[in-house]
């Protein structure tokens, strides 16, 4: 398997749960919402994660590229684990308003990072890197 397919399907795991927890919210099923939260949470640190600790670290390495796209990418994760922690604290405190809005701003980060990773980032790691091998450890961490 490529490391473009392996990671664009998780990208589009994340989208799915995240659809599942507004719709929750919407709805005002709280508790539902929480759970679904804590899964779509979860699977998307489990993401970045596994970019972070492992591709980025091989793609800088066999690319010397080392101020590029990685860059970017890290800092894009730091602004989503901030909206992250602000939704599900807007969950925890049934504030719906507060929820859809930065999920809002959330859902825009998150599909203009996924577009850059899954239209240049994955494409050059499936190109100077070992797709396999590195599918391989970047499961060792997980499925989502």
């Amino acid at each position: 398997m490529f490391i473009a397919q392996y990671l664009t399907e998780e990208h589009r795991k994340c989208d799915n749960e995240y659809a599942s927890v507004e719709e929750a919210v919407i709805s005002g099923s709280w508790e539902e919402a929480e759970k679904l939260f804590g899964k779509f949470k979860e699977d998307t640190l489990l993401h970045f994660q596994k970019e972070e600790e492992v591709l980025f670290p091989v793609f800088e390495e066999t690319t010397g590229m080392r101020m590029g796209p990685t860059q970017v990418m890290r800092h894009e994760h730091a602004q989503a684990r901030e909206l992250l922690n602000r939704l599900e604290e807007a969950i925890k405190t049934r504030d719906k308003d507060t929820f859809l809005s930065v999920g809002e701003s959330l859902m825009i980060l998150i599909q203009q990072h996924n577009m850059k990773e899954e239209q240049i980032l994955y494409p050059m790691s499936d190109q100077h890197l070992n797709s396999e091998q590195m599918v391989g450890r970047m499961s060792e961490l997980g499925e989502i």
